[in-house]
């Protein structure tokens, strides 16, 4: 389904009953409604980033909702689309902690390809209808994604922004990995803690720290 090491890794619930009949409910919401991101994006981001070369995990909620954004990335938005809020504070977080200036898109597809794992708890949304397909099932799906990284040997570092992604902090026990946890990029929540929490910087240091190639944040 992947093309990388996914494939084996998840290969118990690929091949499990309880998944299948999970998938065949989404192929059927897809023939009945307008569901995000396109079919062939669900998995964009395991697809971009082997089980191997992550290095950093971006949990998010679910995609976003609107035509054209969702494409399989978390906070990601196509090329062409409109920066959303959130990502837009992300970008000025991103400036005042190491200096790169804001992108004129909001393609994240470059941080995916440098081991950027950009992992939304939920994979699919309903057009206009957030959080519609929370609980439906690929919970399942993301928490075991979560659990294998959690057992790598190689250090990981896992961001969680706001308390949804916060609830996935339990699932990380290993010492070997760094979580990083502060308030929601959103306009909502950005000043409660999210601006001036460094996530940058404290990612290419614990990397730097324990040998690892840093991200290119670019």
């Amino acid at each position: 389904m992947i093309g990388n090491d996914w494939d084996e890794k998840l290969k118990i619930i690929w091949e499990s009953e309880g998944f299948k009949k999970f998938y065949h409910l989404i192929e059927k919401e897809y023939q009945n409604e307008t569901i995000y991101p396109p079919k062939d994006h669900i998995f964009e981001a395991l697809k971009l980033t082997s089980y191997q070369d992550t290095r950093v995990v971006i949990v998010g909620q679910d995609p976003y909702h609107g035509e054209g954004e969702a494409h399989g990335l978390s906070f990601s938005v196509q090329k062409g689309v409109k920066v959303p809020p959130s990502l837009q504070n992300i970008y000025k977080e991103l400036y005042d902690d190491l200096g790169i200036p804001p992108r004129s898109d909001g393609d994240l597809t470059s941080w995916a390809k440098n081991g950027v794992l950009l992992l939304n708890a939920v994979l699919t949304v309903k057009k206009d209808t957030p959080a519609s397909h929370r609980k439906l099932g690929w919970e399942r799906l993301t928490n075991y994604i979560i659990k294998l990284l959690n057992e790598k040997e190689e250090p990981v570092v896992f961001i969680l922004w706001g308390n949804f992604a916060k609830e996935k902090k339990a699932l990380i026990t290993n010492p070997k990995h760094l979580v990083i946890t502060s308030s929601h990029p959103s306009p909502f929540s950005a000043y409660y803690g999210f601006f001036g929490s460094k996530p940058f910087s404290r990612t290419n240091e614990f990397l730097k720290q324990n040998g690892l190639k840093e991200i290119d944040w670019h």
